[in-house]
């Protein structure tokens, strides 16, 4: 790991499970930010950005708005660079941060983790909105997530296969697993993706994609993690018991 140059940080199952903090994870991240630039990449689309980093500052962690990424951000700034409009289906403080880009007459059709949100009428709206010629983009499609409660919970990708499977249509991902994503997030830091290491607790989304995208990976064992993810075919650079062992690692 001599030659890593730069840090990608997944941040739920990464730095902390639900409201529960990885202890010694932001000592372990000020520590890393001294020898290296890091980023903070994120697939939650249930909160906007100034929440999550609200949330990590009250953790204990001090990470700038420019080193956040999140695949609402992305997703938002996608969309204003093409000038579309869209139908949200997420979160109402989610639908909140697209309010100036909705339509009902939407170029797309934008899925978030919706949470309760996702019902018969959010979904079937959706739908219509397909079938009259928007496009389908999914923030992200993640299978499931780590809770609050520690269990396993549904995360947007099987509703996004829902909207998928009715309308015909397959969704444009602009979250991880992207390799666009995991590239806007390295140039930011002035590298190369084989210079630069993804830190993640998802063998598909962190791991797998980072490696597509020409990343180094390291699997932490927290989070969303479980045993079987090991059996997959998915082989990391470095399986960490959790983040706070990436110290003595690189």
């Amino acid at each position: 790991m001599h030659q890593i140059k730069g840090i990608l940080f997944d941040i739920g199952g990464v730095l902390y499970v639900g409201d529960t903090i990885i202890e010694g994870s932001p000592k372990t991240i000020d520590s890393l930010k001294q020898k290296y630039p890091v980023r903070f990449l994120t697939n939650t689309t249930r909160k906007i950005p100034a929440s999550i980093l609200k949330k990590l500052a009250a953790f204990g962690f001090h990470i700038s708005q420019e080193e956040l990424f999140t695949a609402l951000s992305a997703t938002k700034a996608f969309l204003e660079e093409k000038g579309a409009t869209v139908l949200p289906v997420m979160t109402d403080e989610a639908e909140a941060y697209f309010a100036t880009l909705r339509s009902d007459k939407p170029d797309f059709v934008v899925v978030g983790d919706a949470y309760t949100n996702f019902d018969y009428p959010h979904l079937n709206r959706a739908f219509r909105a397909l079938q009259n010629g928007a496009g389908l983009i999914a923030a992200a499609k993640n299978r499931y997530f780590k809770d609050d409660d520690g269990i396993l919970s549904m995360d947007a990708g099987g509703f996004v296969e829902t909207l998928e499977f009715a309308s015909g249509k397959e969704a444009m991902i602009i979250g991880k697993p992207s390799e666009t994503f995991f590239h806007l997030a390295v140039a930011s830091m002035g590298l190369k993706p084989h210079e630069v290491l993804m830190v993640g607790d998802d063998i598909e989304s962190d791991i797998k994609g980072a490696q597509d995208a020409g990343l180094r990976t390291a699997l932490v064992k927290t989070g969303k993690f479980q045993e079987s993810d090991l059996e997959k075919g998915i082989v990391p650079d470095i399986v960490l018991d959790d983040v706070t062992a990436l110290l003595h690692q690189i």
